[in-house]
Formats: C-alpha cells, sequence, structure tokens
C-alpha cells in the first residue's frame, strides 16, 4: 500500500469522499493540511463554511483519490454544513484531547453525521493534539470506550508532529475500498449468472449493510 501525494496525470479508479467534523479550533484545518499537503501552519484561520483538498493514493495497486472536505466547526455554520454530508463514504470525528467539551460534544456530532450521511459511512474518532499531552483532559480510555460501544475507529493524533494521520486516512480508506470491492464483486457476480446486478460500475461508493469494525481495528495510540 503506498501512501504518496499521486501523480496529477494518472488514472483515477476511485474517489472517495471523507468529511471532517467537530467543534472550532480542533484541528480540522491543520489535519487536512498535513494529510493533503504536509503542511502545518501555528497561525491557521477558522474555517469559514467549508473547504475541500484532494490527494490520491495507491491501495492495492488501485488509484484513489480522497476528496477531503473541512466542515466549519462554529454553530453558525451548522445548518451550511449538513449539506456537505451529502456523498460522503468516509467520516473523521475530531476532539481536542487538553479540551473535554469538544470530546463531550461528540456523540452530538456523531448524532448529526448519522442523520445526514448514508447510515454505514466509515467513522474515524480522532483525538487530535497529542503533542500537548501535558494538558491533556481527556483520557484515551474515555475515547476508547466510546468508540467501541458506538463502532467507531479510533486513534488519536498530532497534526504538528504528523503523528498517526497517515495511519487514520489510511485505515478508513483502505475500509471503505474493501466494501467497495465486495460491492462490484457482488454486483459482478450477479451478472454472470444472468441476474440484473444491484450495483454499477465504480460510482457505488456506500458501504454495506451490517458493517463490522473489527476490534483489532479500533485502536489507540498513547
Amino acid at each position: 500500500m503506498a501512501s504518496g501525494y499521486g501523480d496529477a496525470s494518472q488514472k483515477i479508479d476511485y474517489v472517495f469522499k471523507v468529511v471532517l467534523i467537530g467543534d472550532s479550533a480542533v484541528g480540522k484545518s491543520q489535519i487536512l493540511a498535513r494529510f493533503a499537503r504536509n503542511e502545518f501552519s501555528l497561525d491557521s484561520k477558522a474555517t469559514i463554511g467549508v473547504e475541500f483538498q484532494t490527494r490520491t493514493l495507491a491501495i492495492q495497486h488501485k488509484s484513489v483519490k480522497a476528496q477531503i472536505w473541512d466542515t466549519a466547526g462554529q454553530e453558525r455554520y451548522r445548518a451550511v454544513t449538513s449539506a456537505y454530508y451529502r456523498g460522503a463514504v468516509g467520516a473523521m470525528l475530531v476532539y481536542d484531547i487538553t479540551k473535554r467539551q469538544t470530546f463531550d460534544h461528540i456523540p452530538r456530532w456523531l448524532e448529526e453525521l448519522r442523520a445526514h450521511a448514508d447510515r454505514n459511512i466509515v467513522i474515524m474518532l480522532i483525538g487530535n493534539k497529542t503533542d500537548l499531552e501535558d494538558q491533556r483532559a481527556v483520557p484515551t480510555e474515555d475515547a476508547k470506550e466510546f468508540a467501541q460501544k458506538e463502532g467507531l475507529f479510533f486513534l488519536e493524533t498530532s497534526a504538528m508532529e504528523a503523528t498517526n494521520l497517515e495511519d487514520a486516512f489510511l485505515t478508513v480508506l483502505t475500509e471503505i475500498f474493501n466494501i467497495v470491492n465486495k460491492k462490484n464483486l457482488a454486483a459482478d457476480d450477479n451478472q454472470s449468472n444472468g441476474n440484473p446486478a444491484s450495483l454499477t460500475g465504480k460510482k457505488i461508493l456506500v458501504p454495506g449493510p451490517g458493517q463490522v469494525i473489527p476490534e483489532k481495528k479500533a485502536c489507540c495510540s498513547s
């Protein structure tokens, strides 16, 4: 599995839309900048409305373009951002490990996500800013317990130190890739048996029903 920044001229096999959600100032824009461009800025301004960036990766010899959307966390933009959940097949649910309130709001963000996105969307809970360990207000175990209860992947990250961000995105994108591949295989089997395919082409990017997150993947880093 390669994780390079891709060649703009290469053929794209899949495009996966992933949204970043969570309270304002938890580091969503920094996570996006670090993953998409390997950049980090201490004086990042709050996102107004929405923005997205892309990065192309190779997953199991296929070219996958990750389209990462950064939705503003401020309350006044909540109505605007709800439209951007549409078509998302992955989500990064971000809180700041130094601000307990941002973690306490996670259930509300998860409820909103599940109300607007496909019910089988692949979700990663991210505790950001591990570089500020001495200011930690959210124990790793609290987040790990919540993630396991809700069936989410979980990692703690630092956008500043680029800790675990590659793993977080690759885990989500690979999970989506595997789900889509299984659906395409099922569609091919139906066609070969003379049955009309229930899925068509490579535009179907929705995780399948009854998805179970393997416990070993719901890991965390300390």
